[in-house]
Formats: structure tokens, C-alpha cells, sequence
């Protein structure tokens, strides 16, 4: 089953010379209704301006267009408002123009409300007095308030609206969407002047159609006395899908073959097996132009693992949205393909865990130069709303010339690609455990902060071999046990580093993510200039500093004393 929606939209000036208000519905592809999904929109121009039937028409045409333009990567929250705050930067400035400079009541302004059916999802853009209503038996249900602040005297004006102000602030609301609900947008010409009983007696009389169904709600709406023109929208679900399929569809597809050198496969010539497990083989291969190329490919043994065949079809679809000299990138999809893999270049170097093993007392600006790297990298997939999901040694390479490259997007999450099905967070624990921030492990799901935890625990791990908590971290169950995780200093391995390098990988490394550095800009910054709290001595009690030191020290010194007790007792003899 797919999402199919019945739309039906009417709109009238009344007894006004001029309307201004305007609505639309997008006629997306099958490709940008699965990925984007279907959105419909209102918008009502003050009718104080001469000018805001232009607001309103450019406020629904540019978000119906443009929001199919934004990335597939993107939640429909971040998408919707990038438009948005687009669209109202244009309205502000074309106010600023004209005579809205000196009153806002005479510029590009307008309401407006739209929602995008993705998924098993709806999702509410809304800001301004239109609104959205739940049609149900015996009442309307609001989904949307009202932008109005009450003045002195019970005047009432728009608080929020787009071409207001320079700054916009959108509420966003989600829920999911069940089959046979009817959902109702309209202006204040309309809204005001009809209820539910009007709203199920139309619907009733004109059962599935409900374009009649709306064109009747603006005649009852002019009948019973509206001055203001009358905009009308009605949805129904019709059907939903009952699973979200993956970007890059792999009907068709067949298993490949397990492949040797001098085989030729889909335009590239193999040169030799680069690894094999039970899962993948990955090889090195060249296509016609003599480019080198690394090709990924599923093994008999995930026949019947959707989900992992799935990650074989969606890796190069997040490679070709990241454009990063510190991210893999994927081969050109230059042919239709008869096999399930993914290709990648082909990078001359070695992986982070090679480097280390050459490397087991590197000096802190090298490692400062090798995370800086792996950061831009992070925050590349970050600004698509993307997580690696699987930082660790072996998943970063450093080439020739010392850049820095994540590769294996397999485990990566999209927050475009998940939405639809009532939870977009992270949640799965999809990478190596030991590298993996502990609220994966209490089920509270990953976050940008969650893979600034393991660039932190690469570092530790850089400068001293080891890993900051041991293996304490994947015996993680939940929040009780956040507590028990005993940190190992960095100054117990690695005494020449500096202090305040210790305080700084203590708070990256903090088992509660709210504790940590909220942005892994801020802690490259600490990092390579680490601020006062950083400098300042420790004055932590010894034993929670270093309790392993402590310990052993309180040993030694009730050793000493029962030595010193006993040749006390042996002389006093």
C-alpha cells in the first residue's frame, strides 16, 4: 500500500474587490512523495496591505516548489523551515522596500499553515491565525494556535506572521496519520463562520467528494455573513504505506557472484580481493578509465537480511549527498546495475588502527591534526542530519598526503530516511560497542553529541593505546549504571601531557551527554585552547581522580605502618 490522500480546496474573495488568500497542493513524483512526501498549504494576506496578496501567493508557491528541491536527507522540520525562513527573508525585504518599512500593516505580510503527509506521518507548519482542524463527529479538534496578541481594550494583532519581522518562528507539530481521518485548513473568513455540524452535514451530502464537499463550506461561509474572503481545504487518508522502502530500491537486484582477480563485473575489472567475511567481500577493482575503485558486495549468507541488504542499498546514496574531503565518496552511478553493491573509491593509505600501532606515544598536535579532521568530516554528515554511527579505528583511513577519511557509511542514520514511521531518533546500537556513547545503551538514542563521545574516546585512545573506560561502557543497561563507570585519567598513562588535556577528555567522555561539550566545535576548541575551567588545578579528591593511585597508595601506606608496628613491638622486646 502506498500514501493517497483526497484533496479537495475552494476559494472565494466575497464580498471583497481583491482575494487575498491563497492555497495549493503539490503533485509530487512517486520518487518525491516517498522521500519528501505530499504537502498542501493555505496562507492569508492582511487585509491592511495592498500588497499581501503577493505575500500569500509567493508564501504557497515557493513552499510547494521549493520544498521538493531540499535534501532527501533532511527531517521535514528542517526542510520546511530552511523554505520557510527563506521565504519570509524575501517578504521582509520586499516590505523594507516599500511602504511596510514604516508600517507593517501595509507590507508583504501574510498567515500561513501546510502540512506533509510522509510516511505513516503528518507533520504542521504553521505561524499566524489560519488554521488546522481534526474533523470529528461532533467537534472540530484545533491543531494549530493562533499567533494573536490581545491589546489593551480587547484588540487583538498578529504577533507572528511571515514578512513580519527578519525573524521567524515556526511551530511544528507531529503526529501519526490513521486512514479515514478528515483534516480541515482554512482561513479566518471561513473558520469563523462555520462549525462542526456545518462541516459533517457537508461532508455527508457529498460523501467522497470532497472538492464539492469544500466549494459548499465557502458558500455556507458567504451565507451566513463573512465580509472576508473564504479559503477552504479539505484532506482525507485514504491509504498508508505499511513499511517506508529505502531510497535506492533494490527490486531487481540479484546477489553478485563471489569475485577473483581479472574477473570482469558491471563495467569494472577486479585486481584483487581486499577482504572477505562471512557478510561482505570487498574488493579492489578499475573501471574502462583506469580509475581504482572499492567495490562492497553482499555475500550468499544475507539472502534472507532485509536490513542488511537494505545498508547495501542506501550506503552510496549517503556518499553522494556528503560532499567532504574528509568523507568516502561513492562511484558515479553511470549505468543501470544487474547485481547489489556498493562502490566507493579507492583510497592509498592507512586506517587509524594501523597508524596507531606505528604511532604508540604520538605528540598531542598530531593528534589535535588527526581529530580536527575527523571532526569536519562528523560534521559534514551532521549538517545533511546524518550520523556515522560507526567511529572507530579501522573505519577511518589517512591517505598519502594525510588527509583524514571516514568511510563504511553502512551503519549511518538519516533523519530524512527514517521519519514516516513514528520514530526518527537513532536508537539501534549499529557501530563497534567500545566506541559507542552510553545512551545508546539506556535506549535513549544517539546524537551529534553521541559521536563527539567517540571522537573523544579516539583521542584518549591516540595518545595512550587504550580505551578510557576499558569495556565498561557496553555493560551499560541503563541510567543507574551511567554512575558506576569508573573514567581512567589520562595523566595515569600518559604523565607528560598536560593537565588540563585530562580535564578536557573527562568532560567530552561524561557518561550523561548533557554534561558534555554540546558541539564538536567547541571541543576542537578546547582542545587546542582550553579555557579557564581547564586550567585551573584539580581540586577533586585523590580518590576520585585517581582511584586506582589512591588505593594503591593507602596499600603501601598500611603496609608501611604494620611494618614500622611490628619492628616497634620486636624492639620494645
Amino acid at each position: 500500500m502506498t500514501l493517497r490522500l483526497a484533496v479537495g480546496q475552494h476559494s472565494d474573495a466575497g464580498l471583497k474587490a481583491l482575494n487575498q488568500d491563497f492555497h495549493g497542493v503539490a503533485q509530487p513524483t512517486d520518487a518525491q512523495a516517498r522521500s519528501r512526501g505530499i504537502a498542501l498549504a493555505i496562507a492569508d494576506g492582511i487585509s491592511s496591505s495592498p500588497v499581501s496578496q503577493f505575500a500569500s501567493a509567493a508564501a504557497v508557491r515557493g513552499f510547494l516548489e521549493d520544498y521538493y528541491g531540499t535534501s532527501e536527507a533532511w527531517t521535514v522540520r528542517r526542510a520546511a523551515h530552511c523554505v520557510l525562513s527563506a521565504t519570509n527573508a524575501w517578504l521582509h525585504a520586499e516590505s523594507q522596500r516599500g511602504e511596510g518599512r514604516f508600517d507593517k500593516d501595509r507590507g508583504h505580510v501574510c498567515t500561513f499553515s501546510a502540512l506533509v503527509f510522509k510516511g505513516r506521518e503528518v507533520h504542521l507548519l504553521h505561524v499566524g491565525d489560519t488554521r488546522v482542524y481534526r474533523v470529528h463527529a461532533t467537534a472540530l479538534e484545533p491543531l494549530s494556535q493562533d499567533h494573536r496578541v490581545r491589546a489593551y481594550g480587547g484588540q487583538t494583532y498578529l504577533g507572528r506572521a511571515l514578512g513580519l519581522s527578519a525573524h521567524l518562528d515556526i511551530d511544528h507539530a507531529c503526529w501519526p496519520a490513521e486512514i479515514g481521518e478528515t483534516l480541515l485548513l482554512a482561513t479566518d473568513g471561513a473558520y469563523e463562520h462555520i462549525d462542526a455540524a456545518l462541516v459533517n452535514d457537508t461532508l455527508a451530502t457529498h460523501g467522497a467528494n470532497l472538492q464539492a464537499a469544500a466549494e459548499a463550506l465557502v458558500a455556507a461561509a458567504l451565507a451566513r455573513g463573512s465580509q472576508d474572503n473564504v479559503t477552504v481545504m479539505l484532506v482525507r487518508v485514504e491509504s498508508l504505506p505499511r513499511d517506508i522502502a529505502p531510497p535506492v530500491s533494490r527490486d531487481g537486484l540479484r546477489l553478485p557472484p563471489r569475485l577473483s582477480p581479472r574477473q570482469q563485473f558491471e563495467g569494472y575489472r577486479v585486481v584483487r580481493e581486499l577482504q572477505h567475511t562471512a557478510r561482505s567481500q570487498v574488493v579492489m577493482a578499475v573501471d574502462d578509465d583506469g580509475r581504482e575503485w572499492a567495490l562492497k558486495l553482499p555475500t550468499a549468507e544475507l539472502a534472507g537480511n532485509a536490513r542488511e541488504l537494505d545498508r547495501f542499498a542506501t550506503e552510496e546514496w549517503v556518499a553522494r549527498r556528503v560532499d567532504s574531503p574528509h568523507v568516502i565518496k561513492a562511484a558515479p552511478a553511470e549505468a543501470k546495475r544487474e547485481h547489489l553493491f556498493t562502490a566507493v573509491e579507492f583510497i592509498h593509505g592507512q586506517t587509524l588502527a594501523q597508524w596507531m600501532t606505528d604511532h604508540p606515544q604520538p605528540g598531542l598536535d598530531e593528534v589535535r591534526g588527526i581529530a580536527d579532521q575527523i571532526a569536519r568530516g562528523l560534521q559534514a554528515l551532521h549538517r545533511k542530519e546524518m550520523l556515522h554511527q560507526d567511529l572507530r579505528p579501522e573505519n577511518l583511513i589517512i591517505d598519502r598526503h594525510g588527509t583524514v577519511i571516514l568511510i563504511d557509511l553502512a551503519s549511518a542514520h538519516v533523519a530524512g530516511l527514517s521519519e514516516g514511521l513514528g520514530d526518527a531518533r537513532p536508537l539501534a546500537l549499529a557501530g563497534t560497542l567500545q566506541y559507542t556513547a552510553p545512551e545508546y545503551f539506556t535506549g535513549d538514542g544517539g546524537s551529534p553529541i553521541s559521536e563527539l563521545f567517540s571522537l573523544a574516546v579516539l583521542v584518549y585512545q591516540m595518545l595512550t593505546g587504550a580505551l578510557p573506560y576499558g569495556l565498561q561502557v557496553p555493560q551499560v543497561r541503563g541510567e543507574r549504571d551511567l554512575h558506576k563507570l569508573q573514567y581512567v585519567p589520562l595523566r595515569t598513562r600518559r604523565p607528560d601531557l598536560p593537565e588540563w588535556l585530562d580535564r578536557v577528555l573527562k568532560k567530552a567522555l561524561q557518561p550523561q551527554a548533557a554534561r558534555r561539550q554540546q558541539a564538536l566545535s567547541e571541543f576542537l576548541h578546547d582542545l587546542h585552547s582550553p579555557g579557564a575551567e581547564f586550567m585551573q588545578r584539580d581540586r577533586t579528591p585523590l580518590q576520585e581522580r585517581h582511584p586506582l593511585l589512591f588505593w594503591r597508595g593507602l596499600t603501601f601506606v598500611f603496609g608501611l605502618a604494620t611494618v614500622v608496628l611490628l619492628g616497634l613491638r620486636v624492639s620494645g622486646r
